[in-house]
């Protein structure tokens, strides 16, 4: 459940258009996830929020984003999930000033906090789990660098004109002691039915996250997101295969778009 949550937010943190659209104060995205396999019904086993508002991070002015995600009644007894992520924007540049984790996960606890030297570029961070004393480390970052929640919401800084065949990306990612890189390109457009909403055009994105080694590609983690082909630019499916089956997320309701959800087809 661990992995599968980190790749969530990974794209909870990739969306596209307009600098001014990067972060929008008041909207929130309800997520279901669910687990499928060829002998296993599609079965929900968790749900994830994604909320924006306007808050203060030592007396200044930021945008406060807090993404939570926990595992359905039904299957908490076999793993409870509780899974928190907040990060603080500075809204004058769109850069993340600090990020926080709070995981538990079952007897596992586990909590970091980075704070980003923008000036100096490095990153200051601590991690630590129960079971293990606190760590440090500061590392040299680039302006590609960027935490996982605010890796979700970068994507809404491509514009519409470069969406085409052979649009390809790589992003760096912070991770308590390294960087590690995540590839997306652009697999086409696509009419996709989400589950209690109806029948959406969305663009479609094949993402691969780089392996332990930080920069490899080949064998690591690879999953496909829906993105709402509007001025929204929102996630509205994510599948990632795992080793039995497959994990889905998808929007289940939404609150304070900046634009209608213009990408609707049908229900």
């Amino acid at each position: 459940m661990k992995r599968i949550f980190i790749i969530i937010t990974l794209m909870f943190a990739a969306t596209l258009v307009a600098q001014a659209q990067l972060y929008v104060p008041g909207e929130t995205l309800h997520y279901r996830m669910s687990y499928k396999a060829k002998l296993f019904p599609n079965t929900e086993v968790a749900k994830v929020v994604m909320q924006t508002t306007e808050a203060t991070l030592d007396g200044m002015p930021v945008y406060k984003v807090y993404g939570y995600g926990e595992t359905a009644k039904a299957f908490s007894w076999v793993l409870p999930v509780k899974d928190a992520y907040t990060v603080w924007v500075d809204p004058a540049t769109l850069r993340t000033k600090r990020f926080d984790s709070d995981l538990h996960e079952g007897d596992y606890t586990f909590r970091s906090t980075y704070l980003f030297d923008w000036t100096n570029h490095n990153v200051h961070t601590r991690w630590r789990s129960r079971q293990r004393p606190e760590k440090f480390k500061t590392m040299k970052i680039s302006d590609q660098s960027m935490d996982p929640i605010s890796l979700y919401f970068n994507l809404r800084t491509v514009k519409d004109e470069e969406i085409k065949e052979g649009f390809a990306k790589d992003l760096e990612m912070v991770l308590e002691d390294t960087v590690r890189y995540l590839r997306f390109r652009f697999d086409g457009r696509e009419v996709k039915k989400v589950r209690g909403l109806g029948k959406f055009n969305t663009l479609r994105f094949r993402c691969k996250i780089a392996t332990s080694t930080a920069t490899a590609f080949r064998d690591g983690t690879e999953f496909i997101v829906w993105i709402s082909d509007d001025r929204n630019k929102i996630p509205l499916y994510i599948e990632s295969p795992i080793k039995v089956g497959s994990v889905c997320a998808y929007l289940s309701s939404y609150e304070g778009l900046r634009y209608p959800l213009d990408c609707f087809v049908k229900k």
